[in-house]
């Protein structure tokens, strides 16, 4: 149902999922799924770049890494929002139900990097006679279709009508219907789409870094990756009026955001020493 106020505002969706016979298909599922595929797609021909006997090597560690970024992302969001899954109203089964949200993007890298590099090592101990990048070449590859499987993935924040930020008015607003307002902000009917503000900053460092590739350093594509998106991720994470942990004034991703920033800067700075390029 396309609601009143469409020429003014953007619509939220009115329903999730999609029922096909007993199936129940969850939009945000279906583009977790989506952002992967694209992912697996753009990181191949990346690293075929490199050298175009590494055909298949993206998907064989990606049987690694996806599911281990998954997992990844569901402890982080899990151990950030506790009051949810345990305790007094909380519910434990929730924390497995992927499909309703809750990722967390610094989980699911820091798990997915190391599922990625136990599927790189297999990889390589398979094919021998290959001559293979090295890992930190491998996530300068897969960081711009990262970038854009996390960009499909908050089409799926918009489905589930979460991760919007405060109130807001004008054409680009979001429109949420009263029972998906927090408490306090019932009277206000649009807020800031701030999973499509991450969404569209996503997309501008994925061809950021497509553009700037062949200029940087081994692993310095991934490091700057890493440094923009917390960037961005800091004042998008400001904006934001979901509940979260807060320490000293800044939101819990915030800091986390600050903290990983910079050591993505140093780590850049220290790789612009050495003199192998890609």
């Amino acid at each position: 149902m396309i609601s009143r106020n469409f020429a003014r505002s953007i619509p939220s969706p009115s329903s999730s999922y999609i029922e096909l016979g007993p199936l129940t298909l969850h939009f945000y599922a279906l583009c977790i799924i989506a952002g992967i595929a694209v992912a697996i797609w753009l990181g191949d021909k990346r690293l075929r770049a490199v050298n175009p006997a590494l055909t298949s090597v993206v998907a064989d560690v990606a049987f690694f890494a996806v599911p281990s970024g998954i997992i990844g992302g569901r402890i982080y969001h899990v151990i950030s929002d506790p009051s949810d899954y345990f305790g007094r109203g909380g519910n434990f089964l929730d924390a497995f139900a992927i499909w309703k949200g809750g990722l967390g993007i610094w989980g699911a890298i820091s798990l997915g990097a190391l599922g990625a590099y136990i599927g790189f090592l297999r990889a390589k101990r398979s094919r021998p006679e290959i001559d293979f990048p090295t890992f930190p070449q491998l996530l300068d590859a897969l960081a711009p279709g990262i970038l854009i499987a996390q960009a499909i993935g908050r089409i799926g924040n918009w489905f589930n009508v979460e991760l919007f930020g405060g109130p807001a008015q004008g054409w680009w607003a979001l429109e949420v219907p009263l029972a998906s307002r927090p408490r306090g902000y019932t009277e206000f009917e649009t807020f800031h789409p701030t999973f499509a503000y991450e969404a569209i900053w996503c997309l501008l460092i994925a061809t950021l870094l497509i553009v700037f590739t062949s200029r940087l350093r081994h692993g310095q594509t991934f490091a700057l990756y890493i440094a923009l998106y917390c960037l961005g991720r800091f004042f998008i994470e400001g904006v934001r009026i979901d509940s979260a942990n807060e320490f000293f004034g800044l939101r819990q991703n915030e800091w986390v955001s600050v903290v990983i920033g910079l050591a993505a800067l140093a780590i850049f700075a220290k790789l612009q020493k050495k003199s192998s390029k890609i």
